[in-house]
């Protein structure tokens, strides 16, 4: 009762406040009074039929409780004169879209609104935020007539009139609900909008927020976390660098990234818990959450998102491979036209071309902005139109330069030695692989990339790093004899592999994992390899291979 006379009070006084005074500023001839009649529609029957015939039927039964408690009998009289409300609900977008528009577009009309808006009568609220209380109140009617139900005597004589009431005001709610929905989906678009700063141009009815939070970023050359924040709408990934401003925006947009095309994959960094990829046409970002739960819901959001994009955009179905293997190497068609994950500095120790190993004088690391692959600068002195960038001349690799300008390289390829055989080939194929320390006679202990491939489990390769495309040594295991006694205290998980005069000394990380090494070695120098083709796989989980993160 309170609240029918205090909605009717409100309606009456924004209706009046907004409307008046916008009809007068349109007789001045700043804007069509057809407009103004649009934008608040039928406001004037609603209010009409709440102040002359609702209110004024509950006021009556109220003072009438003592002898007929019941209001399923007016409600059920009345309930279908709230179809107007239908028509207001129907023009809501339309109006909606119309206050932007006016406002954007003819000063007089902005001017006047951002002057009621300042009326203690509006309560810091705008226009929209008030046409959105005819919307609401439909879905209010249905909550308190349904808690009224619940409380009435099941022998109630108003249990009838009051059921027939709430299935009619009901059928209204669900069109209202929709309504409040996209009010709820455009006020909080309107909030991002102001957050960058009025700069991106957002705020469209089509756009839908899906998820934002704050993520860590992994630079491209060396893994260096660096804090980021994220808005994903149903078309699109804002990737956002925080502004340190007291006032004002909170983010700047650095990159968007379109949602066609867009493909996710989990990757493995060796201290970076948590990273996935996300790899789009304008670029590529590898991300750190902040728990492995916070990643799987962020990658769930990102694949539907993705699969909801598909299914509205039957066209591109077949352009994004659902189960696309992102550690393989870029198509040729696709060259120049994505974005590629760059392997980091760290991943390798020589040209991914020349394999000359790099130094920091005469041979220095150099990325390919086609494929993403570290390479020496003779190797990178070639320039060509990447799609992706806006069609920019930028630095590629002799391979990829081939491709993109359509150029025939008429050299041979000349036939890989043993040494030659890339790691990440062989680590994504092996009985075993990690980092172990190595030494080799007197020589200081160095970091190698350690590998057992399954279709040569009888050899040892050693890389300076997961991604290097050649091996630096290889060692034949049959006919070794090992020593799995420790060296030192210094290095507690060591083992020796000796033959005649040839000594190698290694070194793991855990017993744990020296034990693992150990089982395949003894197999080894006997001549034996492992009983099954996935004996040792598990360890591939403990220390995964970063062709992994190798790009798509």
């Amino acid at each position: 009762m309170k609240e029918q006379t205090s909605f009717c009070l409100h309606l009456t006084e924004w209706q009046e406040v907004f409307y008046c005074k916008l009809l007068e500023e349109a007789n001045r001839g700043s804007f069509p009074a057809e407009m103004v009649n649009k934008i608040f529609s039928n406001i004037s029957s609603i209010n009409a039929f709440h102040s002359k015939f609702l209110l004024p039927e509950l006021e009556k039964r109220m003072q009438e409780w003592e002898t007929t408690p019941r209001i399923g009998d007016i409600l059920q009289k009345l309930a279908p004169f709230l179809k107007m409300y239908g028509e207001y609900v129907k023009g809501f977008d339309n109006a909606m879209e119309l206050v932007k528009n006016m406002t954007e577009r003819i000063p007089q009309f902005k001017s006047v609104v951002e002057e009621i808006q300042k009326q203690k009568i509006c309560g810091n609220l705008t226009l929209q935020h008030h046409m959105l209380e005819p919307v609401q109140r439909i879905p209010r009617y249905e909550m308190l007539l349904k808690d009224y139900l619940r409380k009435l005597p099941p022998d109630s004589p108003d249990c009838n009139d009051a059921q027939k009431s709430l299935e009619i005001i009901s059928t209204a709610a669900s069109h209202s609900n929709s309504a409040i929905r996209k009010m709820e989906n455009l006020k909080k678009l309107l909030e991002i909008y102001e957050m960058l700063g009025e700069e991106e141009d957002i705020v469209n009815p089509s756009n839908e927020l899906i998820k934002e939070g704050q993520i860590l970023k992994l630079a491209a050359r060396n893994t260096s976390a660096q804090e980021r924040y994220l808005f994903l709408f149903n078309n699109m990934l804002l990737y956002c660098v925080p502004r340190f401003s007291l006032v004002g925006s909170k983010f700047t947009v650095r990159t968007r990234v379109g949602i066609d095309g867009m493909q996710i994959v989990e990757t493995h960094n060796e201290g970076y818990p948590h990273t996935f990829q996300v790899s789009g046409k304008e670029r590529t970002l590898e991300l750190q959450a902040s728990s492995e739960q916070d990643k799987e819901e962020w990658i769930k959001a990102l694949q539907e998102t993705i699969d909801a994009f598909q299914q509205r955009h039957e066209t591109f179905r077949n352009a994004i491979a659902k189960d696309c293997d992102i550690q393989s190497e870029f198509s040729t068609a696709e060259l120049g036209k994505r974005a590629p994950r760059w392997i980091r500095d760290n991943e390798v120790t020589m040209c991914m071309k020349c394999k000359e190993p790099f130094n920091a004088l005469t041979r220095r690391r150099h990325h390919c902005r086609a494929c993403g692959h570290v390479v020496c600068w003779k190797c990178s002195d070639y320039k060509a139109q990447l799609e992706y960038d806006g069609g920019k001349l930028s630095k590629v690799c002799k391979d990829c330069y081939q491709i993109i300008s359509g150029f025939a390289d008429s050299e041979e390829k000349k036939r890989k030695g043993i040494l030659e055989i890339e790691s990440a080939e062989v680590s994504g194929n092996s009985v075993l692989c990690s980092v172990l320390q190595y030494m080799e006679k007197s020589k200081p202990w160095q970091k190698a990339w350690c590998v057992i491939p399954k279709q040569d489990p009888l050899v040892l390769y050693m890389y300076g790093a997961p991604q290097d495309v050649r091996a630096q040594a290889t060692i034949p295991l049959l006919g070794y004899t090992v020593d799995d006694m420790p060296r030192s205290t210094d290095l507690p998980h060591s083992f020796k592999l000796t033959q005649s005069k040839s000594v190698h000394s290694f070194a793991a990380d855990s017993e744990e994992l020296k034990q693992k090494w150990l089982k395949i070695i003894h197999l080894a120098v006997t001549g034996e390899t492992p009983d099954g083709p996935n004996e040792h796989s598990a360890t591939l989980d403990d220390y995964p291979e970063p062709k992994k993160t190798s790009e798509c």
